[in-house]
């Protein structure tokens, strides 16, 4: 017989409370938003068959989200985006993520994760890894495929991810995360770290994304702007440009055009790196652009720390 509790929910808990800022509002947040995920982003994202029946319903809990443990008039408003967000991390950077083998505290980085909420990186056990089946493809029909693409990294978010969706999760290693990360660059998706307030205030997954399925792509388009730039925008070498056309096909944030040459919209582009990568003619490259925020490159970060 299971425990009423299970071992993954009171480590959530325990970890939860060391939390400054913890709330039991928060904590009953991030429990129900790990149990009941593929239900939550469905309804967040409209997907699911109750989300118009329950629109109001579903305004007003994300109203209270937002205002209920941040109420602070001291504060600066709060919006949806500073609760739940994601970072755009280029290929290389993605898979230094889940590279990392001893545990780190990098606390409050403003400046890599342009948020008012949720902008730590705490790894505890960060070799502790699963692949989970992505909810925004599980809930959409004709979602692009393999689905098992979400990675859920460290403690206690994979013990919980893993102990309650055991038929969509499976623990993997370090090396198979990096396959799964690249075999996703490879079909043009862009890697999104995400972090959460109800997750602890910290980043706990990495989700390989696509336009067509991609709530926070989604959202994004629609004026949310919960994805922020990798630090980095793309540039074309005219002289190098063979006029394929593939970067505009695989672009997942429509940033490039096409007229008399192929162009790079910079304020639009998140410097994810996908049209780097898919160019045959290597005629593509990332530069930095430093109104863009900084990158979210775990080593580089980790370096800064010990100096």
């Amino acid at each position: 017989m299971k425990p009423l509790i299970r071992p993954s929910t009171r480590a959530f808990y325990r970890e939860a409370r060391k939390n400054s800022s913890f709330s039991l509002f928060n904590f009953i947040h991030g429990y129900v938003y790990a149990r009941w995920v593929y239900f939550y982003l469905a309804m967040g994202t409209g997907r699911h068959p109750l989300a118009v029946k329950l629109k109001p319903l579903v305004s007003w809990i994300g109203n209270q989200i937002i205002k209920s443990p941040h109420k602070d008039e001291s504060s600066p408003t709060i919006k949806i985006e500073d609760t739940y967000h994601g970072k755009v991390v280029p290929l290389e950077a993605a898979r230094e993520l889940v590279s990392v083998k001893e545990d780190i505290q990098l606390g409050d980085l403003e400046k890599v994760i342009p948020y008012a909420l949720a902008r730590d990186i705490v790894f505890k056990n960060p070799d502790h890894i699963v692949a989970l089946d992505c909810p925004c493809r599980v809930a959409k029909e004709d979602s692009c495929t393999p689905i098992d693409v979400c990675l859920i990294i460290g403690e206690p978010f994979a013990s919980l991810v893993l102990e309650h969706h055991p038929d969509r999760s499976r623990a993997i290693t370090s090396e198979e995360a990096q396959a799964i990360i690249k075999a996703e660059d490879d079909r043009g998706h862009v890697h999104h770290a995400f972090f959460k307030d109800a997750m602890l205030g910290r980043f706990y997954a990495i989700c390989n994304c696509c336009s067509c399925c991609c709530g926070a792509i989604e959202a994004q388009r629609n004026g949310t702007p919960m994805l922020a730039s990798s630090g980095y925008v793309a540039v074309i070498d005219d002289d190098k440009c063979q006029m394929c056309g593939i970067c505009q096909k695989k672009c997942q944030f429509s940033a490039i055009s096409h007229k008399e040459k192929y162009t790079v919209n910079t304020a639009v582009c998140m410097g994810c790196g996908v049209c780097v990568n898919q160019c045959k003619s290597n005629a593509i490259h990332l530069v930095r652009d430093a109104s863009r925020g900084e990158p979210l490159e775990i080593r580089e970060l980790i370096r800064n720390f010990m100096q």
